[in-house]
């Protein structure tokens, strides 16, 4: 078969087999013409790289599960090798998970600290308090002068892949696993963090181009969401790593008919290598992207988002062409 049969069958874009070639996990026969030819072995192999990508092993960690297969394993999991992978792997996630939990328990501290202080300092600061609540960020409008952001071609991979088995929970407290959306189209905007009255946004977060506006994105996706569904449209989700309490707030606060998804461990970014940045505060967020999936295949991805506050009528105008 032919790089792009081999895909379609495994699920994947021709530019990640290309991938899988270059750093020796596949190694096609070649025709007469130079072509690449591709047998079944190499059809359980991308399959087997697809499925341990999703699981959190990167292609670049895929070499003994490969060989064993190529060894004549049923599965790419039966060796010594293999297993020492799973391991390795476990334990970086334990050491992520401790360090997260530590960072977190700091920030609780400092917070705490920082509300006790100022409820103390309340009556004395009663003026700068007023006058700094008059000059709270009107996240429901976008400030003139935002930088475009550019296409830097972090998601021309996404057309065609599988999504993950991600199970996600959801700013109502459910869980929604990312490969079983159902039949039908699913709209997943993703987006950096959600700006809340009274708290300030990251230092500099207007100048970080395609950041500001995720208030504004989720509030046209509420007012053309009966659009959408009229569209064919099944279900629409909004994304970030910000965990389920805040989506939850800012489903409430912005009247929002559809839920939120919650992946504070960029789970979904490792698995199908989706764009992130860094702020101040802030070591990794979403980069604004949104997916359009059709029974449990990425279609279409629209990255950069600009401007973010009419994105949705964007979506639906894709949708009416086609």
């Amino acid at each position: 078969m032919h790089i792009g049969q081999l895909a379609q069958r495994a699920g994947v874009t021709v530019k990640a087999i290309r991938y899988y070639e270059r750093i020796g996990l596949i190694d096609p026969d070649r025709q007469e013409n130079g072509y690449r030819s591709f047998n079944e072995q190499h059809l359980r192999v991308v399959s087997e790289i697809r499925e341990l990508s999703a699981a959190g092993i990167a292609p670049n960690r895929a070499g003994p599960f490969v060989e064993c297969l190529d060894a004549g394993h049923k599965h790419g999991d039966e060796c010594v090798s293999s297993l020492v992978v799973y391991r390795d792997t476990i334990s970086e996630l334990d050491r992520m998970i401790a360090a997260l939990a530590e960072r977190r328990a700091a920030l609780q501290s400092r917070l705490d600290l920082s509300a006790n202080r100022s409820t103390h300092q309340k009556s004395t600061h009663q003026k700068s308090t007023h006058q700094k609540e008059n000059t709270v960020t009107d996240f429901s409008q976008l400030p003139k002068g935002l930088p475009v952001p550019q296409d830097d071609g972090a998601a021309a991979h996404l057309a065609g892949m599988r999504m993950p088995a991600l199970a996600l929970t959801t700013s109502d407290g459910r869980t929604v696993t990312l490969s079983e959306l159902g039949e039908g189209r699913s709209i997943l905007y993703l987006y950096p963090l959600t700006g809340r009255p009274g708290v300030d946004l990251p230092d500099g977060w207007d100048s970080i181009p395609g950041a500001r506006g995720c208030s504004t994105e989720a509030c046209d996706f509420r007012d053309h969401f009966e659009d959408l569904r009229e569209a064919g449209v099944q279900h629409v989700f909004g994304m970030s790593s910000q965990d389920p309490e805040y989506q939850s707030e800012v489903v409430e606060r912005l009247r929002l008919p559809f839920e939120m998804l919650s992946d504070p461990s960029f789970a979904l970014a490792d698995a199908l290598r989706l764009p992130t940045f860094a702020a101040p505060g802030h070591e990794r967020l979403y980069s604004r992207l949104t997916l359009v999936v059709l029974d449990g295949v990425i279609e279409h991805a629209f990255y950069p988002i600009f401007p973010p506050n009419t994105h949705a009528q964007q979506v639906l105008t894709w949708l009416s062409e086609r």
